[in-house]
């Protein structure tokens, strides 16, 4: 019973990816069979009036996938402050509240400019308002600040830092490498 069924799936699976040619239709020209199309070899149009060969089948041969990792940059080891990391793709921010404002303080990183927005938690209905970034530049020391005013006294905050040129992928991706604070409340 089990041979029988994988006969069946296997049989499926050729018409499947065979198509017409497994059945033995489908040539080049009204009754020519595909092995009769360019004497045993078979041809495809992709560029009108041209015949390119289709593509042969190769074998490979398994390969390891390399790993992933992530890491953060070491810090300068001229800096003496400790930064204590929760994700290794993520800036540890220090956040200190002020009147209607919140400084932001972080260690600098990939010689990145920086944006850092503050985005009120309260419930808003229907769509989100769009955090209005500030752009700092890179720092040289060991941290970067940056003070963002105008807000509401007593409101809840996050702060969001980006760092946007801290490279990319192979493909082109940007590495991601942000921080962000919990809840803070400007006084």
């Amino acid at each position: 019973m089990r041979h029988t069924r994988i006969t069946l799936v296997l049989a499926a699976a050729s018409l499947t990816l065979g198509g017409c040619a497994a059945l033995g239709i489908g040539g080049d020209e009204a009754g020519e069979s595909p092995a009769a199309a360019g004497e045993g070899r078979q041809w495809i149009v992709v560029d009108q009036g041209r015949a390119t060969p289709s593509p042969a089948e190769t074998v490979g041969r398994p390969t390891a996938t390399p790993a992933v990792s992530l890491s953060a940059p070491s810090p300068d080891p001229s800096c003496t402050r400790l930064w204590p990391r929760t994700e290794p793709v993520m800036i540890p921010v220090e956040v200190t509240p002020g009147s209607g404002s919140l400084t932001v303080e972080w260690p600098t990183q990939y010689d990145s400019n920086y944006r850092v927005t503050a985005v009120l938690q309260g419930v808003v209905a229907g769509r989100q308002p769009e955090p209005v970034w500030q752009d700092v530049p890179a720092g040289t020391g060991c941290a970067v600040s940056a003070t963002i005013t105008g807000l509401t006294p007593g409101a809840p905050y996050i702060v969001w830092l980006d760092a946007p040129n801290t490279g990319r992928e192979r493909d082109g991706t940007r590495h991601l490498y942000s921080g962000r604070s919990g809840v803070v409340y400007p006084r």
